[in-house]
């Protein structure tokens, strides 16, 4: 059976190549100063929509924020993104930023170094928490995703690993007009073009730079 697309998808980015602020906390889940890198997708209507069960704007922004959702049968995350707990796993107290239904609605693979069980929440979202890397999430994600295909959520480190090892089929970035000078670079050291990637579109809209990297 043939697998689908590896993806990322409305993964903001600094003009400066940073795709979180530095500090990541409770309090900042995105770092420090890492919420202004949205400012293009909060008032879209699928962001709405998903988070509020309200209407939001329409328009070129959201048109591609949608597109990111469809035919997705799996998510592969990094710990960092699915919280700020490090270490081993103190409980099972820590359930992600998301409330009680989060907004994956598949199996999310999270990539980690210390085991817990997995978790099953609200929405058809299962979160599993995968100890063998990479490679073990991805093939995992591939299993349940069946023909679909597979959403690469983040955070910055995450998908720096399956970019450094070829394995992202398409990254679709929205570049934020927002310095950030610090955080976590998601290109530093990475060589793109040696890696066959290529700028397949770009799309600009007064919030953002909309990018689309390819295969060449």
């Amino acid at each position: 059976m043939s697998h689908g697309k590896l993806r990322v998808e409305s993964f903001s980015l600094s003009i400066d190549g940073f795709g979180a602020g530095p500090s990541q906390s409770l309090e900042n889940p995105l770092g420090l100063g890492g919420m202004e890198l949205h400012k293009w997708f909060f008032p879209t209507n699928t962001f709405q929509k998903m988070v509020f069960g309200k209407e939001g704007g329409t328009g070129i922004d959201d048109d591609i924020a949608a597109k990111g959702f469809e035919n997705i049968g799996a998510h592969v995350m990094g710990r960092n993104m699915f919280g700020p707990v490090r270490g081993a796993w103190p409980d099972d107290s820590w359930k992600g930023w998301w409330g009680d239904n989060p907004p994956y609605h598949t199996p999310v693979f999270v990539l980690t170094h210390h085991a817990r069980e997995p978790l099953e929440m609200e929405g058809g979202t299962t979160f599993y928490f995968v100890t063998g890397g990479i490679h073990e999430a991805l093939e995992r994600a591939r299993d349940a995703a069946g023909t679909r295909d597979i959403r690469l959520s983040g955070g910055v480190s995450a998908i720096r690993q399956y970019l450094e090892a070829g394995l992202v089929d398409e990254m679709h970035l929205a570049i934020s007009p927002t310095l950030l000078g610090s955080g976590e670079n998601l290109f530093h050291g990475i060589d793109l073009s040696a890696l066959g990637y290529r700028c397949t579109e770009h799309v600009p809209t007064q919030a953002a730079t909309h990018v689309v990297i390819g295969r060449a």
